[in-house]
């Protein structure tokens, strides 16, 4: 399963990303868990290669039904393949005893848990992580940065820069939609932590 999409993930990669550092970055997440880590601890695609899975279906809602003539596809590519990259070395694996209902005996079941080695944000991480191979464009940074829209830290806190950004990059919006409905209706019941 897993090289299914890994092959997926980097033939998209090859076929649009063309810039300078590009094959860089593509090497440098795989000496990372980039290809075989969950996307989160319970909620969406909680389960092995649940990142990349993730990854993939963003670009699949972003280019399917925001590509407009005019666009780049090599920004929707950078933005909907690596927007979530700052999860790479962010979750572990361990284990906890849950009852098995039809035996009454405690079992050891793994889970997801979050080490955050570098806590730098979550949309900032992954615009920090990719431009340390491949330059953004403004577009592509402010997508990458706030595809979180209204979950992110900073808008909670009360941030109303998001606002802006959304308004003057049309990109930010189509990446923070297509997030959206990849992680609510398309991956609605991939996670392994609620099947237990």
């Amino acid at each position: 399963m897993e090289n299914l999409y890994k092959e997926e993930f980097c033939n998209i990669y090859k076929e649009h990303v063309t810039r300078e550092g590009g094959d860089r970055l593509l090497s440098w997440l795989s000496t990372t868990d980039f290809f075989t880590a969950p996307a989160s601890t319970k909620f969406h695609c909680a389960c092995e290669f649940g990142l990349v899975m993730h990854s993939l279906n963003v670009y699949k809602v972003l280019r399917g039904k925001y590509f407009e003539e005019g666009d780049s596809e090599e920004s929707f590519a950078l933005c909907a393949l690596l927007h979530d990259v700052c999860k790479a070395q962010f979750y572990k694996i361990s284990t906890r005893n849950v009852k098995n209902e039809e035996t009454g005996a405690w079992e050891k079941k793994p889970y997801y848990s979050v080490e955050d080695a570098f806590p730098y944000g979550h949309g900032e991480k992954s615009v920090f992580l990719i431009e340390r191979f491949v330059r953004l464009k403004p577009s592509e940074a402010m997508a990458v940065r706030w595809h979180m829209g209204g979950f992110d830290e900073s808008v909670k806190g009360g941030s109303f820069a998001i606002s802006t950004a959304f308004d003057k990059y049309p990109l930010a919006v189509k990446l923070h939609l297509s997030d959206l409905e990849a992680t609510y209706l398309m991956e609605h019941g991939t996670s392994e932590a609620r099947k237990h």
